[in-house]
């Protein structure tokens, strides 16, 4: 029997939010960018054809979690080095949300970034969005060890650092699988649907998921509407 995962009869006092694809729309596709990246990425340190690169670089996606973590483990690639390339992109999709910004400054407690992306990637973005001013702290790949999500030390290691009792936490991400660890060990989860993250839960258990919804600023404002804390 699928477990059940009833959220906590209390309101979150800590908010983790995933930053690509959750923070900003899907629409603003930064991926398309990095994917590309990460191609050529592949290409020169490998010396193959683009075509090939392709090929090693969903290889190493579904053999070790992320592309980078294979060239890591393979090839030996500087993870610093690798993000730095990938992420050198065009950030002028990600536009300015004053609603995201509004709904951030009247959510009570304390709001972190979870991302597989790393620190410089998620500044960029945050910046963008005009919200960085919410966010005490940034979690991201490299403090999780370059472990992508949703392998679960990495949550037993963000609750450590970050001193955070899961039974009063809340995560926000949209690609379900990373939502499972969360509810785990106690943590009330919502899930930011994308078209592309419906597809990859079509035939998925989501019983661990506590919200939907397709827009994060639009389900804060009603949150904190039932709760009588709009500004």
């Amino acid at each position: 029997m699928a477990r059940k995962y009833d959220p906590p009869a209390h309101d979150p006092d800590v908010w983790l939010f995933d930053l690509d694809n959750t923070l900003y729309p899907a629409r603003c596709n930064l991926f398309s960018q990095i994917d590309v990246r990460i191609g050529r990425y592949i290409a020169d340190w490998l010396k193959v054809t683009p075509e090939e690169a392709r090929v090693v670089q969903k290889q190493y996606w579904r053999d070790h979690g992320t592309s980078m973590r294979g060239m890591m483990t393979l090839h030996g690639v500087d993870p610093t080095h690798y993000l730095d390339y990938v992420h050198d992109i065009d950030y002028s999709p990600v536009e300015a949300n004053p609603a995201l910004e509004a709904s951030l400054r009247a959510l009570p407690g304390r709001k972190i970034i979870f991302t597989a992306g790393d620190v410089p990637h998620a500044e960029r973005v945050m910046e963008r969005l005009g919200v960085s001013h919410h966010f005490e702290a940034i979690f991201d790949i490299a403090a999780g060890e370059y472990w992508p999500k949703p392998h679960p030390q990495i949550y037993d290691a963000l609750v450590k650092k970050h001193g955070i009792d899961p039974t009063r936490a809340a995560f926000a991400d949209d690609i379900s699988v990373n939502l499972k660890p969360a509810a785990d060990i106690g943590m009330r989860t919502v899930w930011i649907r994308t078209d592309e993250s419906v597809k990859r839960a079509a035939d998925a258990d989501l019983s661990h998921i506590h919200h939907q919804t397709d827009d994060l600023a639009t389900w804060l404002d009603d949150w904190l509407t039932e709760r009588n804390l709009k500004p």
